[in-house]
């Protein structure tokens, strides 16, 4: 995945958000060892303190666990990060709707430009 930093908003909220994608898609297992810091930051193009930020705002949130032998791992709670996932796609679909009400559309026309577009998919893949 590569890192995409703007400036509409701070660096360590975009790097959580960024990790967190890469934990709740599956890129980062359960369980697997989270790169250094200095490899993440490194990687992005950042100082080291803003990843420590980022990483830290995981661990608060329960995505991330420290281990004195292991050192950072993403958490095995997959009931957490399936909440997660879902909080995520939630949102997601909330901006799509709002998105879609400013064009005009009314839900149900939304759920109609859905079922065509869907069907549209599934018949270029048979």
């Amino acid at each position: 995945m590569n890192w995409k930093l703007t400036d509409d908003r701070p660096i360590w909220v975009q790097l959580t958000e960024q990790l967190t994608l890469r934990i709740v898609s599956g890129e980062y297992a359960p369980g697997a060892a989270v790169p250094a810091v200095r490899a993440l930051a490194a990687e992005a193009g950042v100082n080291p303190n803003t990843m420590q930020r980022a990483l830290s705002e995981l661990e608060s949130r329960g995505l991330v666990e420290t281990r004195r032998t292991a050192g950072r791992t993403v958490t095995e709670d997959a009931a957490r990060i399936r909440q997660v996932r879902r909080e995520l796609a939630v949102g997601r679909v909330e901006e799509f709707l709002a998105s879609m009400r400013a064009l005009g559309y009314t839900d149900a026309e939304t759920r109609t430009l859905l079922t065509e577009w869907d069907m549209k998919e599934e018949h270029m893949h048979e």
